[in-house]
């Protein structure tokens, strides 16, 4: 027969119980050993500064690589870095990522060629940006050549990230035939 827990609740006497005095380091030392505390890793950190150093570095030697040699001729080469700060910004961004997605590429024998056609591609642009440089040098300062000069940016990004893009594609597919082939 069932219960009122009403009564049950009336006839409960609370029981009194104590811990004993090393309660708190028995219990303590007991989830340090369920739990250790784990060293925190900093790869990643070093990873990072890293990639930074070689963007950086890549850069650099891409600025230095666009300067004219003073034997050539007296001009000095203007490029979106001399023109105002805010270009230099836009520039260097550019040119970062770049370089930053041109080093996370994997080259694999299943995309290399694919991987050669798009580089080629990438050279092809950064040709015509140093061309335009060397006509915005001669000239004065064009907003169709500094436009010209800031869609071939974008233009170098974008086929990289497509490139990406494709290599991912190669690669589910190739793990799908391997998989379906299983």
């Amino acid at each position: 027969m069932p219960k009122d827990i009403r009564n049950i609740m009336k006839e409960f006497k609370e029981e009194q119980f104590s811990l004993s005095t090393e309660h708190e380091q028995k219990f303590l030392g007991k989830l340090h050993k369920e739990f250790p505390e784990k060293k925190k890793s900093y790869k990643w950190l070093y990873v990072a500064a890293s990639v930074i150093i070689l963007i950086s570095v890549g850069v650099s030697f891409f600025l230095k690589e666009t300067t004219v040699n003073p034997s050539e001729n007296n001009l000095k080469e203007i490029n979106l870095g001399t023109i105002s700060p805010e270009m230099k910004k836009i520039e260097n961004y550019y040119l970062t990522a770049i370089n930053y997605e041109i080093a996370s590429l994997q080259v694999t024998p299943e995309n290399k060629t694919l991987l050669d056609e798009y580089l080629e591609k990438v050279n092809k642009l950064d040709i015509d940006y140093k061309r335009l440089s060397k006509k915005l040098t001669a000239e004065v300062l064009d907003t169709n050549t500094i436009d010209a000069l800031i869609i071939n940016l974008q233009l170098r990004l974008q086929l990289l990230i497509q490139l990406k893009d494709q290599i991912k594609e190669l690669q589910t597919k190739e793990k799908n035939n391997e998989n379906s082939t299983i």
